[in-house]
């Protein structure tokens, strides 16, 4: 007897009948239950730490070095995310401010060629046995905000969260952690902090017209593939714009890199005077480094959004619009 198949009605019966509502893992719920206490634990003994001796950087430093996971603490009180320490990590590897390489010590830091960006693991590796390098990462939390290339480079979101006010515990910066955290997804998700809409000022400021639209390739499945900037529009395109701006990493960036590939090979074969133009910027494609190699090879022009690069692109629009 052949199998039975059930009816749609029957199927969409099943997931609202037989619905669980909420999947948990009871025995995952039960470790994560104890993580949050063993986190909780941490705080509160940095806490009364904090009280007993008072608000120093080396009440921190000991925090740090001798507590499991006391870095960790510092992250939650203050709501700067492990993924935030290490893009600011990496950028203090690649710059060579004066001021900024003194406050953390940079000198005693692991000498290293930049391969690839260190993970909070090994960040928390040579917090234990590097103490120039723990008294660093204090000083980061301590007077980072003092510190001008830092308020330059920072958004002023991830900026705020470096207040030493809040290893006061005080209700006003427990306050304002919660709310950056809960915020956080909105924050990232609103338009007017796209970089987009810098390219859009551009042109716009140029008079230049543009659509956002979408091609066929059908080397990638004959899947319509929406594009950034169309200028000035899909009739009679002479540049063709995508922006990528990546602060954190992701294993997607590789398949961004592929499609782009695909994109400029269809391109190239379908409006062969189409100029594609990339917008490759942020920490995250700097770390990348395999994955931008292949994403820049895609586009015929790479801009970040440096203002000299700004500058730059200006000048590319002007020379392919107006012939200067």
């Amino acid at each position: 007897m052949g199998l039975m198949f059930p009816s749609s009605d029957q199927k969409f019966n099943t997931v609202i009948s037989k619905n669980t509502f909420y999947f948990y893992n009871k025995e995952f719920e039960e470790y994560y239950e104890g993580h949050i206490s063993s986190m909780a634990q941490n705080i509160f003994l940095l806490k009364n730490r904090i009280e007993r001796n008072g608000l120093k950087e080396s009440v921190l430093l000991e925090h740090i070095t001798e507590i499991e996971d006391g870095l960790d603490a510092i992250l939650t009180v203050t709501g700067f995310s492990k993924e935030s320490l290490q893009r600011l990590v990496t950028f203090i590897r690649a710059t060579d401010d004066e001021t900024l390489s003194s406050l953390v010590n940079k000198d005693s830091w692991p000498c290293e060629d930049f391969k690839t960006e260190w993970s909070l693991d090994k960040i928390k590796s040579i917090v234990k046995t590097n103490r120039k390098f723990a008294e660093g990462i204090v000083n980061l939390f301590f007077r980072g905000p003092t510190v001008p290339v830092i308020k330059k480079v920072l958004p002023l979101f991830e900026f705020k969260k470096l207040d030493i006010k809040k290893f006061s515990f005080s209700i006003e910066s427990l306050i304002d952690t919660i709310i950056r955290y809960k915020t956080k997804g909105s924050y990232k998700a609103s338009r007017e902090g796209n970089p987009e809409v810098v390219i859009e000022q551009v042109l716009t400021f140029h008079k230049l017209t543009f659509e956002k639209g979408k091609f066929r390739i059908p080397k990638a499945g004959n899947i319509p593939r929406t594009m950034d900037f169309i200028v000035p529009n899909k009739t009679s395109p002479k540049i063709i714009i995508e922006c990528s701006y990546a602060v954190t990493t992701a294993s997607g960036m590789g398949d961004k890199a592929k499609t782009e590939k695909t994109v400029a090979d269809y391109l190239k074969k379908n409006y062969p005077n189409v100029i594609f133009v990339g917008f490759v910027d942020g920490i995250g494609w700097y770390v990348r480094r395999g994955d931008l190699k292949r994403m820049v090879d895609a586009y015929d022009f790479v801009f970040t959004f440096h203002n000299d690069e700004l500058e730059n692109f200006e000048n590319l629009l002007k020379e392919t619009f107006y012939g200067k």
